[in-house]
């Protein structure tokens, strides 16, 4: 029996709570190795990913995993090393990160965008001993980038997925014990950089198989992954990893446009997809979309940020599936929408909890617990949320309570039957001269004039107010631009009190992103087009 590895570095859970936990079925002795082992055994012809080069059954999926773990384990690279993954949506990250598995390293997941102060840190704050990255994606040099980063960072050495080393043999199973970390992420803040997030096989896998269940995923399941499938949204929730739990279908795409979405449904049979508000506004506005053969799809997933009222409700009537909201997080907790809610539910709320023993605590400023239906800051603790992030002891003081509850940063509502509606961060409330904003009613109710294809509201410095309301907005092809008097008046017209009225409008072609469906807002003001 393989022992647990300690990770120096990773805040483990209370013994008495993973007690809790294992006799209560959600942690299990299943390694993320296993979970591929399993799926091999039961469906080895079925087809298991799709690339735009390449597909591969299951059989095929798993030889080519044994042959680059071995090729990998003959380059020294074993159980405990930490290993960067920085690679678009390909077939050779999901053989890469279950080479690892495999071999009971621990892939730390970098994504294509991150650049040398990204992932220089990485590679230090991890001691990883190697990078696995591509040569070129996007225009952009990735094998340049690595061997930069390896030039500053001692014995980290560069591996290329054009040349992925390969080897005879096997790995048997076992590398890896079920309480080991898995894998680090990457947390999902929109300023600084990201903090690493140690997951372990037992409680990730446990978020994996609920999601497949609650999402309805079968072995007939396609699902389209264009989001960067290392975020936890498209890897875990149900997301690939759900897929294979189910036996299903991936199909990985890096091109998230309209009409390469269309296409690939059409071609794959598509039935379920992962996306951010501003992806599925794209969607929703392009002029493909009437054209487009969506009958296979059955489910579109949105999370990442909340979604307007406004465009959830357009869904289903245009593109023909069903909507499911999703809130969650890297750390832990992830909420869905049920194929059994209300309209009401499904399109004003970001759903419930998967487990019943995730702790859920809505609170005001001094952490007193709110009544329901009041805004509060979500503070969570359960069988898959983090108790700390990885070498990271100081933020952890700010970032967790005493007891272990993790301060999320999201200002929710919770309702009675513990379904949560998002309604901001806590460091986006604007405070306009005493009177407080959150940017998402302003944004909900800019979403419905046909001229503006998305928004952001923010808050902007003002010697007299202290913060006076600043919206950035995307006009929508064919219609002509929306001008100030016209949003004000519309504004107006749906009963907005006139405090919340954004004091400024700045047209923009796009809002710039940080990739997980969060606008950048560091970024914004260099986006600004013109004042009206």
């Amino acid at each position: 029996m393989t022992r647990p590895l300690t990770l120096t570095g990773v805040v483990p859970y209370p013994p008495a709570a993973a007690a809790r936990y294992r006799a209560a079925g959600y942690w299990t002795d299943e390694t993320l190795d296993d979970l591929l082992r399993s799926a091999v055994a039961d469906a080895p012809g079925a087809t298991a990913v799709v690339d735009a080069v390449r597909t591969l059954s299951y059989a095929e999926l798993d030889d080519w995993v044994t042959r680059v773990a071995c090729g990998l384990r003959a380059r020294g690279l074993g159980r405990g090393d930490r290993v960067v993954v920085q690679l678009p949506n390909r077939a050779e990250l999901v053989v890469v990160l279950f080479a690892l598995f495999r071999l009971g390293a621990v892939p730390v997941l970098a994504l294509p965008a991150h650049r040398r102060s990204e992932i220089e840190h990485f590679s230090r704050h991890t001691r990883a001993v190697a990078i696995v990255t591509c040569a070129t994606h996007a225009g952009f040099d990735h094998a340049a980038l690595a061997t930069e980063v390896a030039a500053l960072v001692p014995g980290l050495r560069v591996v290329l997925a054009e040349d992925l080393p390969e080897a005879d043999g096997d790995v048997p199973p076992g590398a890896a014990d079920a309480s080991d970390v898995a894998f680090l992420q990457l947390s999902g803040g929109s300023t600084g950089r990201p903090k690493l997030i140690p997951r372990t096989h037992a409680d990730y896998l446990y978020s994996v198989r609920e999601s497949a269940r609650i999402c309805g995923l079968t072995d007939r399941s396609v699902l389209l992954a264009v989001l960067p499938a290392v975020h936890n949204f498209p890897m875990s929730s149900p997301g690939f990893l759900g897929v294979v739990h189910a036996r299903g279908t991936l199909v990985l795409s890096a091109d998230a446009s309209p009409a390469a979405t269309f296409r690939l449904v059409a071609e794959h049979g598509v039935t379920i997809v992962p996306a951010v508000p501003p992806l599925l506004l794209s969607w929703l506005n392009s002029p493909d979309r009437p054209a487009a053969d969506l009958s296979s799809l059955e489910l579109v997933q949105v999370g990442g940020a909340p979604l307007a009222r406004t465009v959830a409700a357009r869904v289903q009537p245009e593109l023909g599936c069903r909507l499911q909201q999703v809130f969650g997080m890297a750390e832990g907790l992830v909420c869905y929408t049920r194929d059994d809610d209300d309209e009401q539910t499904v399109l004003t709320t970001q759903g419930r909890p998967i487990s019943a023993d995730d702790e859920v605590l809505v609170v005001d400023d001094d952490d007193r617990p709110v009544p329901p239906g009041a805004p509060g800051h979500l503070l969570v603790r359960g069988p898959y949320t983090i108790r700390g992030y990885y070498r990271e002891p100081e933020h952890d003081a700010r970032a967790f309570t005493v007891d272990g509850f993790y301060r999320t940063g999201d200002v929710v509502v919770a309702r009675g039957d513990g379904a949560l509606t998002v309604v901001g961060r806590a460091k986006d409330q604007i405070n306009r001269g005493g009177e407080k904003i959150a940017p998402q009613e302003v944004e909900e109710h800019l979403l419905t004039h046909p001229a503006v294809h998305d928004v952001s509201v923010v808050a902007e410095p003002d010697e007299v107010l202290g913060e006076r309301v600043l919206a950035y907005v995307v006009a929508r092809g064919g219609h002509a631009e929306p001008r100030p008097v016209e949003l004000r008046r519309h504004l107006a017209a749906r009963g907005l009190a006139t405090y919340k009225v954004p004091d400024v409008f700045r047209l923009v072609v796009a809002l710039p992103g940080t990739g997980v469906g969060k606008v950048d807002r560091t970024r914004l003001a260099a986006a600004g087009e013109s004042t009206w």
